[in-house]
């Protein structure tokens, strides 16, 4: 009881963040202009964290008996129906119709955790991939690291190559494999940091899958900003975006 009333009180100081108007604004002309009579219903979701979809990944790698009766007695339900074309068995992820979030486990060295937080949407893609045992597959910008974990309860890639390009994201990348993959798993999986725009010529038609988790706008996290000046200067970096994005997919 007393972690659920901790965990409300937390999630409601997050949800209680202000929007930031001039980023609302940017988007209203923008999105307008983009999406037509969409952005209506678009914005409510944008600009309301209630809606938000966070998702519970268990780690099938770290057991932990009674996480998945405990979150069916909060409300969790399965959060993919079986009905699709690929879902392992290990694949195991949850979501729940109410406000709330789970409360997140620490990185601690030479432990596993038992599950990971994300938001549900980011993990069709993963799904989408359909990696089987044995391929080859490249994440070509990796980090934090759910979609290569989520990857990683899917199949067992024969060569695994986790790509970040940016330092701090990197090691940020590194410590949550270290946090959800045991060992001797870890022991196949390169970490790199190089520039995702040229893996392809120094590795041409190696990988039998390819994740490119472009670097996005954010748009979601910049709403909420606590700091216009930032926010503004996010915006104008934001529109270079498109042509990175274009480079790494090629």
């Amino acid at each position: 009881f007393f972690l659920s009333l901790k965990l409300e009180n937390r999630t409601k100081g997050k949800l209680q963040k202000q929007i930031c108007q001039v980023v609302l604004n940017h988007f209203e002309k923008q999105y307008t202009a983009e999406l037509g009579d969409a952005w209506s219903s678009v914005r409510d979701v944008l600009t309301s964290p209630w809606c938000w979809q966070h998702a519970v990944l268990l780690n099938r790698f770290s057991q932990c008996p009674g996480l998945e009766s405990s979150l069916a007695e909060q409300g969790y339900h399965p959060a993919f129906p079986a009905a699709l074309p690929y879902l392992p068995a290990a694949f195991r992820c949850y979501i729940r119709r109410t406000p709330g979030r789970f409360p997140a486990q620490k990185h601690q060295p030479g432990k596993l955790k038992e599950y990971y937080l994300l938001n549900a949407a980011s993990l069709l893609p993963v799904l989408a991939l359909e990696v089987k045992d044995g391929e080859r597959v490249l994440d070509l910008c990796a980090a934090p690291g759910g979609k290569s974990v989520a990857i990683l309860q899917c199949a067992y890639p024969g060569h695994f190559h986790c790509n970040e390009h940016d330092d701090l994201r990197s090691r940020w990348l590194e410590q949550t494999i270290e946090s959800f993959i045991p060992d001797p798993l870890i022991n196949l999986i390169m970490v790199s940091k190089l520039d995702g725009r040229q893996i392809g010529d120094l590795q041409p038609e190696f990988y039998d899958k390819v994740l490119v988790d472009a670097p996005c706008s954010n748009d979601r996290s910049w709403l909420f900003s606590a700091d216009p000046q930032q926010a503004v200067l996010r915006l104008m970096q934001r529109k270079e975006l498109s042509s990175l994005q274009s480079q790494l997919l090629r």
